[in-house]
């Protein structure tokens, strides 16, 4: 069965990357108008950053000239270099995690063929709002916590003076280290966000249901979500570049005017929109699909979305109440025998 974005049986790589493609095509005003939204505010602040910098680098440039003109760029201070930068990251950050839960409330509804406004879809997803933040503040802890080890370490070895070769090592080791953490951690805690919107569970609670979910399948969940990464990268780049090579080059020709640095921000800033409003709900798409998969590998829950889509298809629409069903004590998994659903049990509501 397959009455929305994706079959309702547990899920393929290809099931899962067609589905994002298809949340994207199904509610394209919804998705589309908010990740334009979000990655505009994200943005507009780093491109008028940009700007303003190649407009002082070709100011610098064209009076190479003249024989007063200084002989190495103006010394900027970190704010003027990275402002914008930060900036950017503490808007994206917001909108991102706003837009994250929209997303997938929309794809709640999506996974059975029914549609969503955005105000709707805003309305169910305001109550979580503090949950999604604070999924954020606290992974943001744990992925970061080993640096203060890391720092740590350098500190000690700085004491016993330690040479170079041990100090080249230490970092390797430590810079792998946290590379692997990082992988851990972000892989066991990725499906935090659609459990908080869906179960409509708290933070603590969301990133202990994440972190069962991925148990037993940790590595094709970080594999599919590297993957998801890649492909996001390779399209963000391929659709923002035209903007940005053409930005760049005005900002660098344009002589340090006014004219030409209000441009460059502008085609940087579309470059950057055009590209993060795709990868953005494809990112968060994959993300609850993959949570959708462990939940139909682990508790049975195709069962419950076949029951469901069958009584759909009878009633001829998609009911509101469909949004209920992610609620586990609302509908309750399914048998399960050596960790593996057995298809044959039926299910039965609370």
């Amino acid at each position: 069965m397959r009455p929305g974005i994706i079959p309702l049986r547990p899920l393929g790589l290809g099931d899962i990357l067609d589905g994002a493609i298809k949340l994207i095509r199904s509610n394209p005003k919804s998705v589309l108008g908010l990740s334009a939204i979000a990655a505009a505010l994200s943005a507009i602040p780093v491109a008028i950053a940009q700007a303003l910098l190649l407009g002082s680098t070709a100011a610098i440039l064209e009076n190479r000239t003249d024989p007063t003109a200084p002989a190495d760029l103006p010394e900027m201070s970190f704010l003027s270099q990275y402002g914008g930068t930060l900036l950017s990251y503490a808007v994206q950050l917001v909108a991102v995690t706003l837009l994250t839960g929209v997303l997938t409330r929309i794809l709640g509804r999506a996974v059975f063929g029914g549609k969503m406004t955005t105000g709707e879809a805003w309305a169910l997803t305001r109550s979580r709002v503090p949950t999604l933040f604070g999924l954020v503040i606290v992974s943001t802890v744990a992925l970061l916590a080993p640096m203060l080890l890391i720092v740590g370490l350098f500190a000690v070895l700085d004491a016993a003076d330690a040479g170079l070769p041990a100090v080249v090592i230490a970092g390797l080791l430590a810079l792998l280290s946290f590379v692997a953490y990082a992988l851990f951690i972000t892989t066991r805690l990725a499906l935090a966000p659609a459990a908080a919107v869906l179960e409509r569970r708290g933070v603590v609670d969301s990133l202990r249901r994440s972190w069962n979910l991925v148990s037993g399948g940790f590595w094709r969940t970080l594999g599919i979500l590297l993957l998801t990464q890649i492909l996001a990268g390779l399209v963000g780049t391929l659709l923002s570049f035209p903007f940005t090579l053409g930005g760049s080059l005005l900002g660098l020709l344009g002589g340090g005017s006014l004219g030409a640095q209000i441009a460059t921000a502008v085609l940087i800033a579309v470059g950057a929109t055009v590209g993060a409003m795709i990868t953005y709900p494809f990112q968060a798409a994959v993300n609850g699909l993959l949570y959708a998969d462990r939940r139909m590998r682990t508790e049975a829950f195709d069962l419950v979305l076949q029951t469901a889509a069958i009584e759909q298809r009878r009633q001829g629409w998609v009911h509101a109440s469909a949004d209920d069903l992610w609620d586990p004590s609302i509908t309750p998994p399914g048998p399960v025998r050596h960790g593996f659903p057995d298809q044959g049990a039926p299910w039965s509501h609370s």
